[in-house]
């Protein structure tokens, strides 16, 4: 799981629709007092922006057609964790022709 935090216009169906339900996953996760420790070590979450990016994701997913009928609710967390979008840029590029695409096209980053 992890949270890419990088303008959702610049995933591709198979990554935007991934970090949203992973969104989702880690608000479980979080509620059930699981250790997040490893996802925030390896700069994978950022507990206090959950909300806000599960809330531009299915915007996106709405802009692109796609149905969205799962809300996140707030959990008010402290803020813990940093992501390095610029590096996940670099890392979607790398993994992902779809995103690499995508990302090259955009030319706003």
């Amino acid at each position: 799981m992890r949270m890419w935090m990088v303008d959702p216009k610049y995933l591709c169906r198979k990554h935007l629709l991934g970090e949203h339900q992973e969104t989702h996953s880690f608000t479980g996760t979080l509620k059930k007092n699981i250790s997040i420790q490893g996802y925030l070590r390896n700069g994978l979450l950022e507990t206090h922006n959950l909300k806000k990016r599960h809330d531009s994701l299915a915007e996106e997913m709405l802009r692109r057609g796609y149905r969205h009928l799962s809300p996140l609710e707030e959990l008010n967390l402290a803020p813990l964790g940093h992501i390095n979008p610029s590096q996940n840029i670099e890392e979607l590029k790398r993994r992902c022709p779809e995103c690499r695409k995508r990302i090259e096209a955009c030319h706003d980053f």
